[in-house]
């Protein structure tokens, strides 16, 4: 892979980086190229519609919005481009970001938009499924993604294994 960017991940607010960021890491993680940007849906309806316009001549192949309460910004997005469009509710309201999950879960028909859970598994599993996307063309990278999951369930079974030798420990 080259250092020309494969995803862009956008968000409605710099306040949404602590979050976001979880998107870009495991974007790192699998090697895949990215770019961050802020973005807002109601304040800089222009400047989101000439990004995503632009993006596909840019390389970009995924986008990734993250947005709290309207969270109108993935279904904006998904109105500018055919490039698959991953959703990240975040919480920024009282509603705890019920809001933004529903604003974006509830696209019209004809207008897709992949939605992840709210804030920072929510963001993480967004690169990740970027990162699967692209995988579908990207045997190397579907290889990291194997990995990854092979990772995780040696993790688990090295915690039941632990939590065995804790209750035999405890006298169960």
């Amino acid at each position: 892979m080259s250092d020309k960017p494969l995803v862009g991940i956008l968000m409605g607010s710099d306040s949404d980086y602590e979050i976001m960021a979880e998107a870009a890491r495991a974007l790192r993680e699998f090697g895949v190229p990215f770019e961050v940007t802020v973005t807002s849906a109601h304040r800089t309806p222009e400047r989101t519609s000439e990004y995503v316009r632009q993006a596909p001549g840019r390389g970009i192949r995924v986008l990734i919005a993250g947005a709290g309460a309207a969270a109108h910004l993935a279904g904006v997005v998904a109105a500018e481009t055919t490039l698959p469009v991953i959703a990240v509710p975040i919480d920024a309201t009282a509603l705890n970001g019920l809001d933004a999950l529903l604003a974006m879960v509830q696209m019209p028909a004809g207008i897709p938009v992949a939605t992840m859970a709210i804030g920072k598994a929510g963001a993480r599993n967004a690169g990740i499924f970027a990162a699967q996307i692209l995988a579908v063309a990207d045997s190397s990278l579907r290889d990291k993604l194997t990995d990854q999951r092979q990772t995780m369930a040696a993790g688990v079974v090295a915690k039941a294994e632990k939590l065995q030798e804790r209750l035999r420990k405890d006298g169960f």
